[in-house]
């Protein structure tokens, strides 16, 4: 009596409940083909981009809520450990979905976002991720082309013109779609506070950096588009905390601050350091980055980082041998590592008790550490990590 078996993307071809499924002749759906089939009958919008897909939904996902407008959903990861990932019922004309260019399921290599079909969607940048998947960049940015194309005829695309690959992109595709452009909102810092500047005055925000502004900037487009006007949702966004691991401030003592984030491809680690060193101009940075997915793994692209964290002023760069035997990838060196990021104050670590050995034997006064990882550094100690910055 099954209808359908939702095989998600992290299950691989000899998972045995997929096996089983494929003997009894199932019907085989990946997560995104499901949503997609749910939402057939709303108005779809996709948010979409190798950044801030997650952020700039969440984004929206408060401004809506804020003034009290129920949208169905589905968001990468939660804005905090009370909220969901997915909400989908039948009474709202709006469905708002993150839409992930990576493969749908083992057995549905097309991108996740590829299913959605869109009458809205908005585009954050591109930035060669997923090698695995996209093994060149011009693979990479195919994926996009082919998205902008499946928007409906007549549908609007929202997208950073700030990011040069996507805006040629975008300029040079011939489809019947209404494409608006949109840039950073002016803003300034002050004493370690981001201020929106807007014409109900300067509102202080909780979350920072120029890719973040941007985020904020095409969050606006699209709750404007979902029927909140631009005054409203500037009014919510100085009760935006953020997302999880995104900038998330885990501890913070006196003169001190120890965050987390989700940064780990080449753009989020450049993008997030810089945010960084411009919020605190005054403190010591200390980036501590996990080299964690496929890619960060890979020989090849590992080139990708150089200068990635040259607006930091110490590194500390933490891979995992075990994680690249399971992601059957060839042993890289330390002094290579060392040599492709090209930072005057670099050191790697292979083994997690060496790393916390040394996180938890410094003097962290007037420093901003960040913990940047899409993993979780082999399971440190986040509580006696914590506990230096009280």
């Amino acid at each position: 009596n099954i209808d359908i078996v939702i095989l998600g993307m992290h299950a691989k071809k000899d998972n045995p409940e997929l096996k089983e499924a494929q003997r009894m002749n199932l019907k085989i759906q990946s997560y995104p083909e499901f949503l997609a089939l749910l939402s057939e009958k709303k108005t779809r919008v996709v948010i979409a981009g190798s950044d801030g897909k997650t952020t700039i939904t969440a984004m929206i996902l408060h401004a809506l809520e804020y003034h009290g407008i129920e949208t169905d959903y589905m968001v990468g990861a939660p804005a905090n450990e009370n909220s969901k990932n997915l909400s989908m019922g039948n009474k709202n004309d709006f469905v708002l979905l993150e839409g992930d260019e990576y493969l749908s399921s083992i057995i549905d290599p097309q991108p996740k976002f590829l299913w959605y079909t869109p009458e809205i969607t908005l585009i954050s940048g591109i930035a060669w991720d997923h090698i695995n998947v996209f093994p060149t960049f011009d693979d990479y940015v195919t994926q996009f082309e082919i998205f902008i194309y499946s928007i409906k005829a007549g549908g609007i695309l929202i997208y950073n013109e700030e990011d040069e690959v996507l805006k040629k992109l975008v300029e040079s595709i011939e489809h019947p779609i209404k494409k608006i452009g949109y840039n950073s909102p002016d803003h300034f810092i002050d004493k370690g506070q981001t201020y929106l500047e807007t014409d109900e005055g300067n509102l202080p925000l909780m979350v920072f950096g120029s890719h973040n502004l941007q985020n904020l900037a095409g969050a606006q487009w699209i709750s404007q588009l979902m029927g909140l006007d631009r005054s409203d949702f500037f009014e919510s966004m100085p009760s935006f905390k953020g997302v999880s691991k995104r900038l998330e401030l885990f501890s913070k003592g006196k003169n001190n601050f120890l965050f987390k984030d989700f940064a780990h491809s080449p753009s989020k680690v450049k993008a997030t350091s810089l945010a960084f060193k411009n919020q605190f101009e005054r403190k010591k940075i200390i980036v501590c980055l996990e080299l964690h997915s496929y890619s960060s793994l890979d020989s090849k692209f590992i080139k990708q980082y150089a200068n990635s964290l040259d607006s930091v002023d110490e590194a500390l760069i933490f891979y995992d041998f075990e994680a690249l035997k399971i992601k059957n990838k060839t042993a890289i060196f330390p002094m290579t590592i060392e040599r492709e990021f090209d930072h005057n104050s670099l050191t790697v670590f292979t083994e997690v008790s060496k790393l916390q050995t040394s996180l938890l034997g410094r003097n962290y006064s007037n420093v901003v550490m960040v913990m940047m990882s899409s993993g979780n550094f082999g399971g440190i100690n986040w509580v006696a990590l914590g506990e230096c910055f009280i």
